[in-house]
């Protein structure tokens, strides 16, 4: 096999116990690879090189991390277009989300490469004389790290930037969906100055290749970023091994457009929120609370605006919309969409299978009107370019609406109202609140995360991810009195 398609371990690209074809959903006939896929060998002795190289790259300096981690996202931001090309091909976002993607994972890397730099602790005083403490932060060991297909460079980017800057050893199980994106950035980072095995990847199903990695005994911390189902199936293993355990694990985000907001601006920002990605964003707006005085008008104009929306080719020049990722994930849309109308929701527009140049797997975005909070399109995660119209009397209801959910990711609200927005803002039950944005879109330098079944340990990103990739230690030192 080629380099390309194998995956990493101990410093090396090997092969695995078979191969999966890598499919392009914009054009069926488009076969981007055949990928190596691991199995429990694989896995232990990636895991194995991860522990043996752990304890070198944790003494190998601040400097040398700082240099590792500035050469791989310099390389990754200057050749965004490369590999964001072939993220789009294989993915199915439009080309310049691609790109942007490709960027802003290199933007994660050289953050933290600046914050391996500052990594320091803290000098204080004891209550007892003559004794002196120094509380530091140390690595946590071997991290594993388990990521979905929808954001296939910028999710693995943010977990393994943090993970190497605080001295730990990575293995890493991408999504299976999305190879070719996993192993261009594994390409990138065996190009830096590491250890052989302080970073391994291992790609593969997550029954045979995830569970053996999260069940592991020597992991000492797992970051995971997927479905709930998955999510819970690795807490329950963790709890035999003691590991850390960080998890993202998708929401049912709420966006208020209330009376008094700025219509363009709502309507732009709904749009954006529901169908950006194809919907395919945990942090997508599937529940448009829209107060009942302005409910007409912005029904009318967001129907407008999903209509125009340029569905095709992710490569293609003009397109806004790619396809979705899989023949699995487009019939399960489907199955979503007549869900609703049986449950009695009004579809306005979408929510079909569209016919392309290229056989793809396109479907119309989605607008559902009249629906109700507990209808079960507004309290499971979708995951499809369908968004649904909630009415609400009052900014009150809207908020109660809002906040009835077993979720708790992002939420926005649409308001000129300097008092509502406060009030939202200190009163939505969620990790991320935007006031006059897209509930989509966060930076890469504060922390990201939500409530409830949304995630699970500490905060990823920004100097909050010390808290998970680090463990803390309190040394306390007599001072001693001179000869």
């Amino acid at each position: 096999m080629d380099m390309e398609t194998r995956n990493f371990i101990a410093g090396t690209w090997c092969d695995g116990e078979s191969t999966l074809a890598n499919v392009n959903p914009s054009d069926l006939s488009d076969v981007i690879g055949h990928y190596a896929q691991a199995d429990a060998a694989d896995v232990d002795r990636a895991v194995a090189a991860a522990r043996e190289a752990q304890p070198k790259w944790a003494v190998a300096g601040i400097q040398r991390r700082h240099d590792a981690l500035m050469q791989i996202g310099t390389e990754l931001m200057a050749r965004s277009a490369e590999i964001g090309a072939l993220l789009a091909r294989e993915e199915g976002k439009p080309l310049a989300e691609g790109k942007g993607e490709v960027y802003r994972a290199g933007q994660f890397f050289t953050w933290f490469a600046a914050e391996a730099l500052r990594c320091q602790g803290d000098q204080t005083e004891s209550v007892r004389p003559g004794v002196e403490i120094e509380v530091r932060r140390e690595p946590v060991g071997v991290v594993a790290i388990v990521t979905p297909w929808n954001f296939p460079v910028a999710t693995p980017a943010w977990k393994i930037a943090p993970a190497l800057a605080y001295g730990n050893s990575v293995v890493w199980k991408p999504a299976n969906l999305t190879p070719a994106s996993a192993v261009a950035l594994a390409q990138v980072i065996a190009r830096a100055d590491l250890p052989a095995g302080t970073f391994n990847m291992v790609m593969g199903a997550g029954r045979a290749v995830g569970d053996r990695l999260v069940g592991h005994g020597d992991v000492a911390a797992i970051s995971f970023t997927g479905s709930v189902e998955v999510g819970q199936r690795i807490a329950s293993r963790v709890l035999a091994n003691r590991a850390k355990l960080q998890m993202e694990m998708g929401s049912k985000n709420p966006m208020l457009v209330m009376d008094d907001c700025d219509m363009d601006i709502a309507v732009t920002h709904a749009c954006n929120a529901a169908f950006g990605g194809t919907g395919q964003k945990c942090t997508a707006a599937s529940r448009l609370i829209v107060h009942r005085a302005v409910l007409e008008e912005f029904t009318e104009r967001l129907v407008k605006a999903a209509k125009a929306l340029r569905v095709g080719h992710a490569l293609a020049e003009g397109t806004q919309i790619g396809p979705v990722i899989s023949e699995g994930q487009l019939a399960e849309n489907l199955a979503w969409v007549e869900r609703g109308r049986a449950g009695g929701a009004e579809l306005l527009t979408g929510g079909q299978r569209l016919e392309r140049p290229t056989e793809g797997y396109f479907m119309a975005p989605a607008v559902f009107a009249r629906t109700r909070n507990d209808m079960a399109m507004n309290r499971e995660e979708m995951f499809a370019p369908v968004t649904c119209i909630i009415p609400a009397d009052s900014y009150g209801e809207a908020l109660a609406i809002a906040n009835d959910t077993p979720f708790g990711l992002t939420a926005g609200i649409m308001t000129r109202s300097l008092a509502r927005a406060a009030h939202f803002r200190a009163n939505m039950r969620a990790g991320c609140v935007m006031i006059n944005l897209p509930t989509a879109g966060t930076d890469y330098h504060v922390p990201f995360g939500g409530r409830g079944l949304s995630s699970f340990g500490p905060r990823e990103q920004g100097r909050y991810a010390a808290e998970f990739f680090t463990t803390v230690k309190t040394a306390y030192m007599a001072a001693g009195v001179p000869e």
